[in-house]
């Protein structure tokens, strides 16, 4: 198998400024892998406390997840991406495809989300702070095929993509052992 960069850092150096993600880089990731276990974390209570607590909660993080990767896409364009690690072309595709499948699930489960909400005549509370009123005329069928996109579409979608993801990241860490994981600390 061709092999299409030679670098490849031992799991026994250290990493330079080239061979990283850049600072902004590795927070917008991190940070969006917090807002995603968080606002997953907050649906399983969805039927718990108070009123609509945690369900206001999971929307609000979900639009604050979907701001993160505004920031986050803006961010991908005005910083420097590190010295490509050496994987054959198909790796390469596949980790393209992956990272370009997260990127758009990452925006389309807050959207369909807060379509969701607003076709079902809800507006979404920002932490109590204030509420992105619907904007839509109230159409329950509508809601409920944003409903289904959300929850039976994207939401496994996610998840795969999120386990191949990891499984990857994981298997080049520890099968390839080319130190992929310390490029995003």
């Amino acid at each position: 198998m061709p092999i299409e960069s030679s670098h490849s850092p031992s799991l026994n150096t250290q990493l330079t400024r080239k061979d990283k993600w850049s600072l902004s880089s590795r927070i917008f990731h991190w940070g969006s892998v917090l807002l995603l276990l968080i606002t997953w974390l907050l649906i399983f209570f969805r039927d718990s406390g108070e009123g609509y607590t945690f369900i206001n909660l999971h929307k609000a993080f979900g639009v604050s997840l979907l701001l993160w990767m505004v920031a986050r896409f803006i961010n991908r364009f005005v910083t420097r991406d590190p010295v490509p690690i050496a994987m054959s072309k198909w790796q390469k595709g596949v980790s393209h495809f992956v990272h370009f499948a997260l990127y758009l699930l990452l925006f389309a489960m807050p959207i369909a989300g807060i379509l969701m909400s607003m076709y079902g005549g809800h507006g979404v509370s920002m932490f109590g702070l204030f509420e992105i009123p619907p904007l839509v005329e109230t159409n329950r069928s509508t809601a409920r095929f944003f409903n289904d996109v959300h929850v039976d579409i994207l939401w496994p979608m996610i998840v795969l993509f999120t386990a191949i993801h990891v499984g990857g990241a994981l298997f080049h860490q520890f099968v390839q052992k080319d130190n992929l994981l310390a490029r995003m600390k």
